[in-house]
């Protein structure tokens, strides 16, 4: 038994994290993940939740079927260790589905309750329930059943077990699929029908959703010849019948677009959750937010302070984070947008100038086509008059040498420093599924091709590209597979995404 935590913030979070579908977590457990410092996620959660906690240190500690990435003893310890560490952290445990439908959550809430850890449990969507409504089949209908009970697939239960739930209408099975012969013989001797319909759900309410049916007698070989694994639900009862009348995630899967059912992965930063994302999604993706590069701040603001100071002339942003480092800077420094009254501000597409108008201030020029090249071309700016380009140490020249090509100066500030992130191993995995790939800088499609291993190149995927810039970018990085958007917007990105899956 571990030492009570002194008084301190430690606090654990054990968050079901719903079936798959990352629409099903509760708004409780966004919240609690918006404010962990350490996500702990397990095979079953869907890495795309990890968007909601941006900032938090996370640690995959998978476990799949009968072959453990970490035990269940060593995960427990973890969550102490972690909620413990410098005075205490909150903890957030992601479990699939729900915290303690199987899930071995109460074991993780006894040892944070042995540690003296403050502790709340999130509920969860059970894929008990979840996986047969996507399916359509209800676990209850009044007519037809009006009990059911969720069981785990562990044999060592036997046919006893069973007999004493002979008066149950339905019954749920998780983690059965490869005992499902043995257990579908033990129901049948238990006294159910060798005929009663029974069904198999794989990765329910995931695009990767499939599902087969048959009866008692037939379900186990049904499922071999499909090719089902883990993880899979088994509904047996009457209300399997219901589903050819009552399915319809399969039907809008497979009618809801060209993304429907496709994974798109959307490389980002490590600071935050994109808003292609949530574009993505409502045209049917399954979204893999893919964490490739993180901001930090430059090692000395001296040369920017000396730059910025009485500084009059054209004020060069080239991104987001340009924008949202100049602000920082000024409120570390103690000022204010005041600061820049003796400037011009210019943008180098309509998504930097939109981060401008948040904090008040409107671009005085944005170019026809966004990119550094165009904004060095077209930039109203007379020979001799001054331009400052805050950007990160990645910088390319891009603009300077357009503006040099027109005889007017360029000088270059370090603001922030681009460094490379790089994403969980379970991330990785799931990236060689991926349809395509959007990349919406020229940095994000180095940091994608420089994870190129012996085992796997993503340069061999389809990728999206936000402008010609990027798109160079890509070429130049090795990519081949290349869809431009037609403008630099979320919407024109995702309108590249659907090309670049629509078969030829």
């Amino acid at each position: 038994m571990s030492d009570p935590v002194p008084a301190s913030r430690a606090f654990v979070s054990l968050i079901g994290a719903g079936p798959g579908d990352p629409g099903l977590l509760t708004l409780h457990g966004a919240r609690a993940l918006r404010e962990a410092d350490v996500v702990l996620f397990d095979y079953l959660a869907n890495p795309d939740l990890l968007r909601f906690a941006p900032d938090a240190e996370t640690i995959y500690v998978g476990k799949k079927g009968f072959s453990e990435y970490i035990s269940q003893e060593q995960i427990n310890a973890l969550i102490v260790v972690k909620a413990q560490e410098g005075g205490g952290r909150r903890v957030a445990r992601l479990k699939g589905g729900d915290v303690y439908v199987f899930g071995r959550g109460g074991e993780e809430a006894e040892a944070c309750a042995h540690a003296g850890i403050p502790f709340e449990v999130v509920p969860g969507v059970s894929s008990a329930i979840a996986a047969p409504a996507y399916a359509g089949i209800p676990v209850t209908h009044r007519e037809i059943a009006r009990s059911f009970a969720v069981l785990t697939g562990n044999t060592r239960e036997g046919g006893a077990h069973y007999e004493r739930l002979s008066g149950v209408d339905t019954l749920v099975l998780l983690m059965g699929v490869r005992n499902l012969e043995q257990i579908a013989a033990e129901l049948i001797a238990a006294g159910r029908h060798p005929d009663t319909p029974a069904a198999t759900i794989q990765w329910g309410s995931t695009p990767q959703q499939r599902t087969v049916t048959g009866t008692l007698t037939t379900i186990a070989q049904v499922v071999r010849d499909a090719g089902l694994e883990a993880p899979a639900v088994t509904v047996v009862g009457e209300v399997v019948r219901l589903r050819e009348q009552l399915r319809w995630f399969d039907l809008a899967a497979h009618f809801g677009g060209p993304l429907a059912g496709k994974t798109v992965a959307v490389t980002r930063t490590r600071e935050g959750a994109s808003a292609l994302g949530d574009v993505l999604r409502a045209r049917g993706a399954s979204v893999l937010e893919v964490p490739l590069i993180r901001f930090a701040p430059t090692a000395d603001t001296g040369p920017v302070a000396d730059a910025l100071h009485d500084f009059e002339g054209w004020l060069l942003l080239t991104s987001n984070q340009a924008v949202t480092a100049l602000f920082a800077f000024l409120e570390d420094a103690g000022l204010d947008a005041r600061a820049l009254a003796r400037a011009k501000l210019a943008a180098v597409g309509p998504s930097t100038a939109r981060s401008l108008a948040e904090r008040g201030l409107r671009a005085d020029f944005v170019p026809d086509t966004p990119g550094a090249r165009h904004l060095g071309a077209q930039l109203p700016a007379r020979p001799g008059e001054a331009t400052l380009h805050l950007t990160s140490q990645l910088a390319e020249d891009d603009l300077e040498r357009a503006l040099a090509a027109r005889g007017i100066g360029y000088a270059r500030a370090e603001l922030y420093r681009t460094e490379p992130a790089v994403p969980t191993e379970n991330v990785l995995q799931r990236l060689k599924e991926a349809a395509v790939v959007t990349l919406a800088s020229g940095s994000a499609a180095r940091h994608l091709a420089a994870l190129a291993t012996a085992d796997f190149d993503p340069r061999a995927l389809p990728v999206t590209a936000m402008g010609p810039q990027t798109a160079d970018a890509a070429r130049a990085a090795g990519f081949t597979r290349i869809t431009v958007a037609d403008t630099a917007s979320l919407e024109a990105l995702a309108d590249a995404a659907e090309r670049a899956v629509r078969p030829d």
